[in-house]
């Protein structure tokens, strides 16, 4: 009787002592990635956009208010996120560049997690796709990075022949065009992607993954079943309006669109607010099943979600429609990030963070070591302390042709000032102060009284550019 005490005794002890050398459990990572959206949503503040699931993830994470992206431009912006590098290190200005052309040996972000025992897959739009051409192909992907990957293709691919095209001379891919389409939810490309991550999520319980899950709305053409289009009323549309002078404050090169909102009628401005609308929503009804599978599975406690847009996207500032400017609406970029165990669940952070920053941070969240020469840094301590200080600016760039002729326009963002120079400045320069004009009507640029700001933010200018 007495032995069988002892060891008993001796079996709960031992119980109790952790194992030499077991390690902790790794998180999964949802990589949750929406195309050319901008930050008009309702955790953002506004008053009109539906997004329910993706306020729902807001409320469980950080929601990062000062978000930037590198480049306002699909091919570009994905391949420094996912490299973790600035675009002129990559090489990759346009949306026919591969980054490897330039960087062979590169290590990704999701290659990171394949090398360290995580099952990494691709379902949809991560890096680079045509949109609409290549739905349904592997676009300019990265096969080094992945796995596995999927390629859905839905019937807004079929559908095609029955968009509405406000702008004809422009292909799909770039016009002002939509579709209040017909079926369901599951019957669209985004809505095959969230299919094939659910079932993903459901088949993968021996090793930690990490889903990059790419939305393709609500880029052009802004395609969603009817009801969501139901959810906006057209004469509740508002179509931003400027002041009568902006665009002649503003250098040529900053302009892309001519002539102001490519000469469309204000009720066809508003169908095409409506219609991005209802594409975004749409969108966010499928992160909310993403969102919704996790909490089923009993994953949402070991799994790190981050939620991004690759870019903004302009409806009518300053005339303009679209990306590839260097202004607010452009490079400003919706950003959420909840993870297991985090402190400021539920808080909006005001600091300066860009894309480069997501790689250092996915990295430290999960216990992993990244490459030494990534070009931003890990925003962890933000999820715990939003309101810290941290970095002092943000840096976009975006390229213009003339003649055959290529150069750089540059943009640095403070909390307060927003400075760009086209072509070192030989091409104009702009200047707006954020704290008394968020819309970035009045270029400051020659204002005598500013001229040590603006050479305070042209040396801080310089200081991004990295080659």
């Amino acid at each position: 009787m007495i032995r069988f005490v002892v060891l008993c005794s001796l079996a709960l002890v031992c119980a109790s002592v952790p194992v030499r050398g077991a390690e902790p459990k790794k998180p999964n990572v949802l990589f949750i990635v929406s195309d050319d959206m901008n930050n008009q949503l309702g955790c953002y503040g506004h008053p009109v956009v539906k997004s329910p699931n993706i306020d729902r993830l807001a409320a469980r994470g950080v929601r990062f208010d000062r978000a930037y992206c590198q480049y306002p431009l699909c091919n570009p912006t994905r391949a420094s996120l996912m490299t973790g590098l600035r675009p002129d290190t990559t090489g990759v200005n346009d949306n026919l560049a591969h980054f490897r052309t330039k960087l062979p040996d590169v290590l990704t972000l999701p290659e990171l997690y394949r090398n360290n025992g995580y099952f990494v897959a691709r379902i949809g739009k991560i890096y680079h796709y045509g949109v609409p051409n290549q739905i349904g192909t592997s676009g300019v992907d990265d096969p080094k990075s992945w796995e596995m990957i999927i390629n859905p293709r839905g019937r807004d691919k079929d559908d095609e022949k029955l968009v509405r095209n406000l702008t004809p001379k422009r292909p799909l891919g770039s016009a002002l065009a939509f579709l209040s389409a017909d079926g369901t939810d599951e019957e669209q490309t985004d809505g095959k992607i969230a299919t094939e991550a659910i079932r993903l999520m459901e088949q993968r319980t021996d090793r930690p993954f990490f889903l990059a899950v790419g939305f393709f709305r609500p880029h052009v053409p802004c395609v969603a079943p009817k009801k969501y289009f139901d959810m906006y009323k057209l004469d509740e549309m508002v179509v931003p309006r400027g002041m009568l002078n902006d665009r002649e404050t503003k250098p040529a090169p900053a302009l892309t669109v001519e002539p102001a909102n490519y000469g469309l009628s204000e009720a066809d401005c508003r169908e095409m607010v409506r219609s991005y609308y209802a594409s975004t929503t749409f969108m966010d009804a499928q992160v909310g099943r993403l969102l919704d599978a996790l909490d089923r599975l009993k994953l949402s406690d070991n799994t790190i979600v981050i939620f991004w847009g690759d870019h903004g996207w302009l409806l009518g500032e300053h005339g303009l429609w679209q990306k590839h400017t260097l202004y607010e609406e452009a490079v400003r970029v919706p950003l959420i990030c909840a993870t297991p165990g985090m402190k400021a669940k539920g808080k909006g952070c005001p600091r300066l963070v860009e894309f480069v920053d997501i790689y250092p941070t996915l990295a430290e969240l999960s216990g992993l070591e990244p490459p030494k020469n990534l070009h931003g840094k890990s925003f962890r301590p933000l999820l715990d302390d939003p309101q810290q200080g941290w970095k002092a600016a943000a840096y976009s760039q975006v390229q213009r042709a003339e003649k055959d002729q290529k150069y750089m326009g540059r943009s640095v963002r403070t909390e307060r000032w927003r400075y760009t120079e086209w072509d070192e400045g030989k091409r104009g320069i702009e200047l707006y102060d954020h704290d008394a004009d968020p819309g970035e009507f009045h270029n400051l640029a020659s204002d005598a009284k500013l001229a040590e700001t603006v050479k305070q933010l042209k040396t801080l200018l310089a200081g991004g550019v990295t080659k």
